[in-house]
């Protein structure tokens, strides 16, 4: 074991006060987790994938790593490029020092401790050495896919799944009886709403062969898309998912929605009006399914995706060139609630926002909606990519807290393509437990040891546990 004096990821980590650390470790700490939104392969956790290295397990896909190995000079061939995995690693090592005040320093060595039990801040001086500990465990069962979940405590993963996916990998998952943490499908329809994408009629296609059904005009792709649904549905898929720049709210019946997608197969030009009217049609048909399926909605909105275009050309989307978009949301928001709320249609939902000057708007905008039997139906979700880190998961709850129920929260997910980001899960319980230690500190809630415990532990567990009922 690589060890020091000086431990930095030690018990009491982020917990700055007597509340806190109790809060935490009697509480929290030990609580399984829902990760009810991700990115990792179903396929590589069917496989139950082995890595040969450090980098192929956590530097491959990582654009929060790729954005500072850029800022900090490094040049591509070590982060997309064709340098070899030990080189890449060494350049990130190279990096890391400089990282501090950016929640990468803290997730890096909080994987470090929590998987490799290394005690020793990477930096060129360490870096040979914490390569080849964490290559040799590397070789150990414990660190496939399955045994990563496994050490993790993970009781559930959902995976982000586009229609036309078979699910095949999660059938599989399923039938592995000693493999006993669930993976289930998310159902992420985006590109069918997309109608101004060059690839939307090539998308079409790949609709029609994975359905067996033939898209020829909107009532095909709604009937298609129901059904799809409805085969993720019994493959176990109970959450939906949209990543979408802004929730769009334009008036449209279904006799202009048919002219407009009826151009789009012709291939004529699709106004910006008539793509809002498109996507607030098609949504809205979408959320009605997901009601009468029982599901919960979930939009992500505010990304800014592929600004550079140059870097886009060259390595495709997901690779590190997204940003913060900034829109109108307050009114199209409400609308949107409101107007499946008026059908009696209206899933459970959860709304991020990348852009946290909205949260407010969010905040304020879930009360309006809210239902009995349930719980926080209407969820402000957790700080997502820019934002979950400490001051961005602060800001967050305490935004929900002032305007909501932060009691009623359903806390964090991982949001992850990486199998050793369930220590964000870890991350967050001490960033909540700190923050309502801090109210106790101050004097502005009482130390009721046991009520402020359950709060916790609703909030990092059963609160998703409940809410979801999967």
């Amino acid at each position: 074991m690589i060890t020091t004096n000086q431990s930095f990821i030690h018990d009491h980590f982020m917990l700055q006060s007597k509340a806190a650390e109790t809060l935490y470790h009697q509480f929290s700490k030990d609580l399984p987790i829902i990760d009810y939104h991700c990115h990792v392969s179903p396929f590589e956790i069917a496989e139950n994938r082995r890595y040969e290295n450090i980098s192929e397990l956590w530097l491959h896909g990582d654009h929060y790593k790729w954005r500072a190995m850029r800022t900090m000079g490094v040049e591509e061939a070590y982060i997309t490029g064709d340098k070899s995995d030990k080189e890449k690693f060494l350049k990130w090592a190279e990096v890391v020092p400089y990282t501090i005040g950016n929640p990468l320093y803290h997730w890096t060595h909080l994987e470090l401790k929590r998987y490799f039990n290394v005690d020793e801040l990477l930096s060129p001086k360490t870096a040979e050495r914490i390569w080849e500990q964490t290559n040799e465990l590397l070789k150990s069962n414990t660190f496939s896919t399955q045994g990563i979940i496994k050490q993790s405590n993970v009781e559930l993963i959902c995976t982000t799944d586009d229609p036309i996916d078979t699910l095949e990998a999660h059938e599989a998952i399923q039938e592995q009886e000693a493999f006993t943490t669930k993976v289930i499908p998310a159902f992420r329809p985006d590109k069918a709403l997309f109608i101004t994408s060059p690839a939307y009629l090539s998308y079409l296609e790949k609709l029609e062969h994975a359905s067996d059904q033939s898209i020829q005009q909107l009532t095909d792709l709604l009937q298609v898309l129901e059904d799809r649904a409805s085969y993720f549905h019994e493959r176990g898929c109970r959450l939906s998912d949209h990543g979408i720049e802004t929730l769009p709210y334009t008036l449209c019946t279904e006799s202009e929605a048919s002219a407009i997608f009826e151009k789009a197969l012709n291939q004529g030009t699709i106004s910006v009006h008539e793509e809002r009217q498109f996507q607030t049609f098609v949504l809205l048909f979408l959320g009605g399914i997901y009601h009468k399926l029982g599901w919960t909605l979930q939009f992500h909105l505010g990304a800014l995706r592929n600004n550079n275009s140059r870097m886009f050309a060259e390595l495709g989307a997901d690779t590190g060139y997204d940003s913060m978009g900034d829109f109108s949301m307050a009114r199209d928001l409400n609308q949107f609630l409101n107007a499946l709320d008026q059908k009696n249609q209206l899933p459970k939902t959860i709304i991020y926002t990348l852009n946290p000057i909205y949260n407010e708007v969010i905040a304020t905008a879930i009360g309006n909606f809210q239902s009995s039997g349930t719980v926080g139906k209407i969820q402000f979700g957790s700080g997502w990519w820019f934002n979950d880190q400490k001051d961005g998961m602060e800001k967050q709850m305490r935004d929900l807290a002032n305007i909501g129920l932060l009691s009623a929260f359903v806390g964090m997910l991982t949001d992850s393509r990486s199998f050793l980001s369930y220590t964000r899960h870890e991350y967050f319980r001490r960033i909540l437990c700190n923050m309502i230690g801090k109210w106790v500190e101050d004097g502005e809630v009482p130390y009721d040891e046991e009520w402020l415990g359950q709060i916790v532990r609703n909030i990092s567990y059963y609160n998703a546990k409940n809410y979801f009922q999967f």
